[in-house]
C-alpha cells in the first residue's frame, strides 16, 4: 500500500513508464549499477521510518519515487513559515549517468510546491543537490535529500540558492535548524549482556 501512495505521485509527473523493457539494456555495467541501487535503495528504506521508495520504471529500475516522512518546512499562502511531513522527489539514472550527471535530469521535486528550503526550487521542479558526479549511488542522493528536506545542509548565499527568500529567512533562523534530529536510518539496537556474579 506504501509504494502505491507513491506511485501514484510518479503518475502525475510523467516518471512512470511500462517497465517492460521499454529501452533494452545492453550495457552489463550499467545494468549491474542500476541492480545495486535497487537493492541498497530497498535496504534503506527497510531500515527507516522516515523513507518510502518505490522503483517506477525499468528493468532493473532506472527511476524511483522517494517519499520522505520527516519534518521540513513549506510557506503558506498567508507568507507563514510552518512545518510538514510529507515530501517526494523524483529519481532518474539515465542512460548515461555512468559518464554524466546532470542534477536537473536526476533529481525532480514532486512536492510539495509550497517547499520552503535555498536549494529547492518554489517555482519549477528543480532541486539542487550541488555537484554530481558520474555514478552517484542511490542512497547518497537519498541522503542528501534527506539532509536538505530536514534543514541539516543549507546553503545561505543568495547568490547560489534557487529560492532566495529561504536563503535570506534562513540566516535569522538558524536556532531552528535542523528541523528534524531523527535519523533516516534506525539505528541497530545494543544490546548490553552483564555477567553474574
Amino acid at each position: 500500500m506504501r509504494n502505491e501512495n507513491v506511485k501514484t505521485a510518479g503518475k502525475k509527473a510523467g516518471l512512470m513508464g511500462t517497465g517492460k523493457g521499454d529501452e533494452a539494456m545492453s550495457d552489463a555495467i550499467f545494468t549491474g549499477f542500476l541492480e545495486r541501487q535497487l537493492d541498497s535503495g530497498m535496504q534503506l528504506a527497510a531500515a527507516s521510518d522516515l523513507l518510502e521508495l518505490a522503483p517506477v520504471w525499468g528493468e532493473p529500475p532506472q527511476r524511483y519515487i522517494a517519499r520522505f516522512r520527516c519534518r521540513g518546512l513549506v510557506r503558506t499562502t498567508e507568507g507563514d513559515i510552518v512545518e510538514a511531513d510529507d515530501f517526494a522527489v523524483g529519481i532518474t539514472f539515465p542512460d548515461d549517468y555512468l559518464r554524466c550527471a546532470d542534477p536537473a535530469r536526476v533529481v525532480t521535486w514532486l512536492g510539495p510546491r509550497n517547499v520552503f528550503h535555498p536549494n529547492i526550487s518554489d517555482r519549477a521542479p528543480v532541486v539542487c543537490v550541488g555537484r554530481l558526479s558520474p555514478g552517484t549511488e542511490l542512497v547518497d542522493l537519498l541522503f542528501q535529500l534527506f539532509e536538505m528536506i530536514t534543514w541539516r545542509k543549507v546553503t545561505m548565499r543568495e547568490d547560489d540558492a534557487l529560492n532566495p527568500a529561504a536563503c535570506a529567512w534562513a540566516r535569522n533562523h538558524r536556532d531552528r535548524f535542523p528541523v528534524d534530529t531523527r535519523p533516516l536510518k534506525r539505528h541497530a539496537g545494543r544490546i548490553r549482556v552483564m555477567e553474574g556474579p
